[in-house]
């Protein structure tokens, strides 16, 4: 068996993991589409094609909206688990129906993330930016933070590295052929801009509470990762930067049910931390490749 989820809810899916015949040609294609993209062959889309992968709600939908209302040119690309069910998404669209496409992608699921990577290549040549908002913390009766050792479960370390690590990899696998410097929200910058939104309990460094073993595990592999990532496209010279970002506790679905003690003043709203989140990834440098960033822009410890 399979397993994909929402924030709230866990799905079963029947049957074996298929790989689509397709596949190998589709990897050809993704060659072929960074060969593209280092050209002056591929559209140049004014304002830039930026990409939200994990977009139906939360801060993702966040980002897609202040996107399209400040860049009143770019192009965004929305993805999410369950198109037709994203009603929040339709909304945008139906507000912004010329700059805003939605996408399937189930970061459990790498097929549906190399189809979309084809899409995207297909319809813009290129994305300027990627930010990778999906985030598991809790499902009711499913997976909740541990609060001491004999809390912890197999199942529940699986599925957060499977969510919060795993799936954001493999969606910078399938895309990095497609980035390309320039564009953005209002700006132009001088590299293309990969954001994982990670969190501060994911940093070894600053733990001194413990606990919350699976999300706490898969946010700092998530900071692993990234952090490679960022050393071998530096090591090509490829015109990206990874940073990642902590956006703070933000009243969103995923914290809910642990914002009882949040210090006075230290619950964000979507608006506000996503704000503050896009001032970080539109004044980007190479020098900022692989660094971990809070809200505030203040640099977090590994």
């Amino acid at each position: 068996m399979r397993y994909s989820f929402t924030m709230n809810t866990l799905v079963k899916t029947g049957g074996a993991w298929l790989v689509s015949p397709s596949l190998a040609a589709v990897r050809r294609m993704s060659v072929a589409g960074f060969a593209t993209s280092s050209s002056s062959s591929v559209p140049n889309w004014e304002g830039g094609v930026s990409m939200v992968q994990g977009a139906s709600r939360g801060i993702g939908l966040e980002f897609v909206r202040q996107l399209l209302e400040n860049n009143k040119k770019g192009h965004v690309v929305a993805t999410c688990r369950n198109p037709k069910e994203a009603t929040s998404l339709i909304n945008l669209k139906n507000s912004f129906s010329e700059r805003l496409f939605i996408q399937k992608l189930d970061v459990t699921d790498e097929t549906t993330i190399e189809e979309s990577a084809e899409s995207v290549r297909e319809r813009y040549g290129s994305l300027n930016l990627l930010i990778n908002a999906t985030g598991i913390l809790s499902i009711p009766g499913v997976l909740q933070p541990e609060t001491t050792l004999n809390k912890v479960e197999k199942s529940s370390l699986m599925l957060a590295y499977e969510v919060n690590a795993v799936g954001p990899i493999l969606v910078m696998k399938h895309m990095w052929p497609l980035l390309k410097a320039g564009g953005g929200n209002g700006t132009e910058r001088e590299v293309a801009v990969v954001a994982n939104l990670s969190a501060r309990v994911g940093s070894i460094g600053d733990n001194k509470l413990g606990g919350w073993h699976s999300y706490r595990a898969s946010k700092t592999a998530l900071n692993q990762l990234t952090k490679n990532v960022s050393v071998e496209l530096g090591r090509r010279k490829d015109p990206v930067v990874c940073i990642l970002l902590h956006p703070g506790t933000v009243d969103t679905d995923l914290s809910r049910p642990f914002q009882r003690n949040v210090p006075e003043g230290k619950l964000f709203t979507k608006e506000y931390s996503v704000q503050k989140l896009l001032h970080i990834i539109n004044n980007a440098k190479k020098q900022d490749n692989g660094k971990f960033f809070a809200w505030d822009g203040q640099e977090i410890p590994w």
